[in-house]
């Protein structure tokens, strides 16, 4: 009885020794060669995006779907937004771990007390433009006097709207503004009801082609000399204190993202089909991240890794978006943008 005794106590410590070590490798802990540089062990981490996926979020599909995010240990969940100021105010409630959202709603909600930051601009060159048909006759930004545009009061391409006319040598009076919600935008310039629209020339313009058959013509803000930072990553300021190294991952991963699909855009388009019912058709997805990638840098930036922020861009950017009353203008920089985890750094 000793001995069978004995022998059940060791296949009982063998049993025990195999289990613990299946423990060891369950479905958070990938294969090592993730290149996590954390025995291969991953975190899950969520991402808001500013609205609901279209081609300008085509990276983040492409970097999960390359393992670039995994590489960075990082198991990423990408889930729809419902505006940049909404998606600002989930972060600053620690609902997601990070948010994807246009610098002008992130900076005001900064300065109503939201305890966010952003940790990377990656639409460097605003999108903001007064679209048109192409055979609309309106060639030049002063061909707009006399015309009918359709605005979204609040938002920073209609806030910022009166620079721009400065800019181009016109009076706020010479353009007639007809206020809509997002849709109405489009459908008003589907019906003929409006000359035009203003918004993001990389959202609403291809969808509008698409709709139409017809080719859309760009009157940009930025080449009025007139440039402010559009989304980017941001995330909780706990966050940043508490778990840093998350945050360097984030960026880098992003950021190599971004580099991906710049060179394989029709790859990282594919990779959001079946992800979202409400995404647009896959040509005018890659119409959109086409039109992005003309946005990802500036002058002070060019050649560098997407994400890479200049310092004389963020002040220009709270320049203008404090001359046109968004934001406070009391920040610094610093006030608004945490540096330190900037991609190559």
């Amino acid at each position: 009885m000793k001995k069978s005794a004995s022998i059940l106590g060791g296949l009982a410590l063998a049993t025990a020794a195999v289990l613990a070590l299946a423990g060891c490798s369950g479905s958070s802990t990938p294969s090592s060669t993730d290149g996590s540089g954390d025995g291969g062990k991953t975190t899950d981490v969520t991402l808001m995006l500013n609205w609901y996926p279209y081609g300008e979020h085509a990276p983040f599909y492409y970097g999960v779907e390359k393992g670039i995010f995994k590489d960075h240990g990082i198991n990423l969940t990408i889930k729809a937004g419902q505006g940049s100021t909404k998606t600002a105010q989930a972060i600053g409630q620690k609902q997601v771990d990070f948010g994807w959202a246009d610098t002008p709603a992130v900076l005001a909600n900064v300065d109503k007390g939201v305890p966010i930051k952003s940790v990377g601009v990656f639409l460097q060159t605003t999108p903001s433009a007064v679209q048109v048909f192409a055979d609309s006759g309106i060639e030049e930004p002063t061909d707009l006097k006399g015309k009918t545009i359709a605005v979204s009061a609040g938002d920073a391409p209609t806030t910022t709207f009166p620079m721009y006319l400065e800019a181009v040598g016109l009076k706020e009076s010479d353009v007639k503004q007809q206020n809509l919600d997002p849709a109405g935008k489009i459908a008003a310039v589907l019906s003929g009801k409006t000359d035009g629209l203003i918004g993001f020339a990389h959202d609403q313009g291809p969808t509008i082609a698409a709709k139409s058959g017809k080719e859309m013509r760009y009157l940009r803000y930025s080449d009025a000399g007139l440039n402010f930072f559009s989304n980017g990553l941001i995330a909780n300021n706990e966050t940043l204190k508490n778990d840093p190294d998350l945050v360097k991952e984030m960026v880098a991963a992003t950021s190599e993202a971004f580099a991906a699909a710049e060179k394989d855009p029709e790859a990282a388009v594919a990779a959001m089909d079946g992800k979202d019912p409400q995404m647009p058709a896959e040509e005018v997805l890659l119409d959109q991240w086409n039109e992005t990638i003309k946005l990802l840098h500036t002058a002070n930036t060019e050649g560098e890794a997407p994400g890479a922020n200049a310092t004389e861009d963020w002040q220009a950017t709270l320049d203008v978006l404090s001359e046109a009353g968004l934001i406070s203008g009391d920040g610094k920089v610093d006030t608004y943008f945490d540096a330190s985890f900037a991609p190559g750094k």
